[in-house]
């Protein structure tokens, strides 16, 4: 009878972990679209009007697709490699135009590491927007990028009833 029990306890231990596992692949492959949706788009904006010899700069699908001549399938395979990782949000306002600043996932870590219980997703954000006022992320990519760091393992996530918070590691 302990046998069984023990058993029974040990099988609910592993749904327990596939549905945590079925839940950030899910997760990944929400992001990971998103990702090649922009890369798509980011296709869509090369600028024809370059001249050849101008390939310094160049983007690499649009260098892919001139240089591979087989078009769509080759650019969007240069420009997936190109596209930013999650924890690598585009930075907003100075950050963007300077090229320059900390990934929005270092701020992220920098910020819970100045916390011992877990954070909400919202409370983060309002941290970072008062810390950094140059950096304005949306409340999805402040959660995408939560989201990324808890499946590389560097913060834990902590769910509560409907309430999502993170800790570090």
């Amino acid at each position: 009878m302990e046998q069984v029990a023990s058993e029974l306890e040990e099988n609910r231990r592993r749904q327990e972990e596939l549905a945590r596992q079925v839940e950030l692949l899910k997760q990944e492959e929400t992001l990971l679209t998103d990702i090649l949706a922009l890369a798509e788009r980011y296709e869509g904006f090369a600028d024809a009007s370059r001249l050849p010899e101008q390939t310094q700069d160049e983007p690499a699908a649009t260098r892919a697709k001139r240089e591979s001549g087989t078009g769509a399938a080759a650019a969007q395979r240069a420009t997936a490699g190109k596209a930013a990782p999650a924890n690598k949000a585009a930075p907003t306002g100075k950050a963007a135009s300077a090229g320059k600043g900390p990934l929005l996932g270092d701020l992220l870590l920098d910020l819970l590491t100045g916390h011992a219980e877990p954070r909400l997703a919202k409370e983060l954000r309002d941290e970072l927007l008062e810390k950094h006022p140059d950096r304005r992320p949306t409340p999805q990519v402040v959660r995408n990028t939560l989201e990324s760091l808890v499946a590389k393992g560097r913060i834990q996530r902590h769910k509560h009833e409907r309430s999502v918070m993170y800790t570090l590691v």
